[in-house]
C-alpha cells in the first residue's frame, strides 16, 4: 500500500469508493471538491482503497473531508496514515471537519475536539408556508455587486476566510439574498448535489430570516429531493421535519487548533456540505 497525491484520473475510482460506502456524492461533486483543494489516495495493487481531501482557507485554516477507507482494508491504520498525510500537506493551524460516529475515534487521535452536532435533513417539500418578513426586509436575486458583501458575511458567520470557496459556489448555484434597510444581511444557495439538490450555505441574522430564505427555495422547487445540513442549535429541526424535510442522520463538527472566531450579527443555518462546512 502506498500514499500519493490525488490526480483527476483518480476521481472515478474515488467516486466508486464513496458509492460503495453509500455516500451520495456524484462524480461531479468529487470534481468540484478536487478543484477547490487537494487530495491523497491510498493505493494497493493499482486500486484506490482510501481517500482524504483538504481545502485551505487562507494561510492558517483548512477543512478536511472525504476520508474514506474501503471496508476490505479497514483496521490496518490506513485512515490514520491518510489523515497524517493530508494534515501535513495542508499545514494549517486551524483545521475543521465533520465526523461520522465511526470516524470520531480516528480524529480524536489528531487532537480534534467536538464542537457541535450537525443534523442532516432531506426529503421533498409539498407545502411550504410563506414566512412574513419585517417591513424593512425583502428577498431578492443576488446581483454582481453583492459579491464582496456575500464573502464578508460568510467569513463573519464561519470565522474562516472562504472567498475562493464562495467564488466557486457563485458559479455553480442559484443565490438569493436577504436585504434589511437596503443592506445585505443574509443569503441562501440552491444547487445540485448528491441525489438531488442542497440548500446551503444559508447565512442569516436570525431564525425568521433563515426560514424565509429556505422557504424561497423550497417553495419554488416543490417536490424536488432536497437536503440541508444544519447545526443542531439552529432552531430549524422541527420546522423542517414538519415540512417533510426530515432528520435522517447527524455528524459531529470538530476542530483542531484555535477554534474559528465567528461574528455575532449573523449565523450559519445550513452548511455548504459536510466535506466543506
Amino acid at each position: 500500500m502506498q500514499l500519493r497525491d490525488m490526480t483527476a484520473d483518480d476521481l472515478p475510482l474515488a467516486h466508486a469508493l464513496s458509492h460503495a460506502a453509500a455516500w451520495p456524492h456524484r462524480l461531479e461533486d468529487w470534481k468540484f471538491l478536487f478543484r477547490l483543494g487537494r487530495g491523497i489516495v491510498a493505493e494497493a495493487d493499482h486500486v484506490v482503497i482510501g481517500t482524504a481531501m483538504g481545502r485551505p482557507f487562507g494561510d492558517d485554516a483548512a477543512a478536511i473531508g472525504m476520508v474514506i477507507v474501503s471496508p476490505a482494508h479497514q483496521g490496518k491504520g490506513i485512515g490514520r496514515r491518510l489523515m497524517s498525510a493530508i494534515a501535513e500537506r495542508l499545514g494549517a493551524k486551524t483545521m475543521v471537519l465533520n465526523s461520522t460516529r465511526d470516524g470520531a475515534p480516528l480524529y480524536s487521535r489528531f487532537h480534534f475536539n467536538e464542537e457541535r452536532t450537525i443534523h442532516q435533513h432531506q426529503g421533498a417539500a409539498f407545502s411550504v408556508p410563506v414566512i412574513a418578513l419585517r417591513a424593512n426586509e425583502r428577498i431578492r436575486p443576488m446581483g454582481q455587486a453583492d459579491r464582496a458583501a456575500l464573502i464578508a458575511l460568510d467569513q463573519e458567520a464561519t470565522g474562516l476566510p472562504r472567498a475562493a470557496l464562495v467564488s466557486e459556489l457563485l458559479k455553480k448555484g442559484k443565490w438569493v439574498v436577504l436585504d434589511r434597510d437596503d443592506r445585505l444581511t443574509g443569503f441562501a444557495t440552491f444547487r445540485r448535489f448528491g441525489r438531488g439538490y442542497v440548500i446551503g450555505p444559508v447565512v442569516a441574522p436570525d431564525l425568521n430570516g433563515a426560514k424565509a430564505l429556505i422557504s424561497h427555495w423550497l417553495g419554488s422547487n416543490t417536490g424536488m429531493f432536497t437536503r440541508l445540513d444544519i447545526p443542531a442549535e439552529s432552531g430549524l429541526c422541527d420546522w423542517l421535519s414538519n415540512l417533510g424535510i426530515v432528520h435522517v442522520d447527524q455528524v459531529t463538527g470538530m476542530n483542531a487548533g484555535p477554534a474559528p472566531v465567528r461574528g455575532t450579527s449573523v449565523r450559519t443555518f445550513s452548511l455548504v456540505s459536510q466535506a466543506l462546512g
